[in-house]
């Protein structure tokens, strides 16, 4: 039996020639909007307003990754694949790509590079108050996503961290909820959406936490 086991383990590991397969499409899936906005604007295909559809798009997507990184843990869990766990931090990494181009589209191609316009702007429209938070947030998350990182902070202060996640989606999500100004679905879908992800944690949560009390319990008495 133990070496039928043992057998068995080795088939269903996957190969690096498959690892690497695997992460060249989640590279290829996370690179795709960014080339295919930039071929839209090379074919004048952005709009009559292409300078606020490349700022909006850029940040969208970088919102979407975020949220897709958040999902990639209830996805390991529900369909037992918990490779998948592997990819949080490609996909992290690509959303906070995506909005730190949002953000020097905003400075350079909108603003060009007027930093009093843009100070006057964080402090006067709430809506660039929230994104600007975010990015600011999600910087040392993006800084640290290494495992050297993870080595150097110990598990647990680095866990804590990159909690700060859970506040940098919705401050994402009122950024872009306030700067449409007549279709509030999209961003209200992302909300719901990061609202079903945090029910799913708590409810982890719970289901992990009442065996554990039981247990206790039953050794007491």
């Amino acid at each position: 039996h133990g070496l039928g086991d043992a057998m068995s383990s080795v088939r269903k590991r996957p190969s690096k020639l498959q690892d690497n397969l695997v992460y060249g499409l989640v590279w290829l899936a996370c690179f795709a909007p960014l080339a295919w906005l930039a071929w839209r604007g090379y074919a004048g295909e952005l709009g009559a307003n292409p300078i606020d559809k490349l700022i909006r798009e850029l940040g969208e997507w970088g919102l979407r990754l975020l949220l897709v990184g958040l999902a990639i843990t209830p996805a390991a869990r529900i369909f037992k694949q918990p490779r998948l766990v592997r990819f949080r931090r490609t996909v992290g990494l690509f959303a906070f790509a995506y909005i730190l181009l949002h953000l020097l589209s905003y400075v350079g191609v909108d603003l060009y590079f007027d930093w009093n316009q843009l100070w006057k702007d964080i402090l006067k429209r709430p809506f660039i108050t929230l994104g600007m938070l975010g990015f600011v947030l999600l910087i040392p998350l993006a800084i640290t996503s290494t495992n050297g990182w993870v080595i150097r902070m110990g598990r647990a202060a680095w866990s804590r961290l990159h909690r700060l996640i859970y506040l940098i989606v919705p401050l994402g999500v009122a950024h872009y909820y306030l700067l449409v100004k007549a279709d509030h679905r999209p961003p209200i879908i992302y909300g719901a959406v990061f609202v079903a992800l945090m029910l799913w944690r708590v409810w982890e949560g719970r289901s992990k936490m009442l065996p554990r009390i039981a247990g206790e319990l039953s050794r007491s008495d």
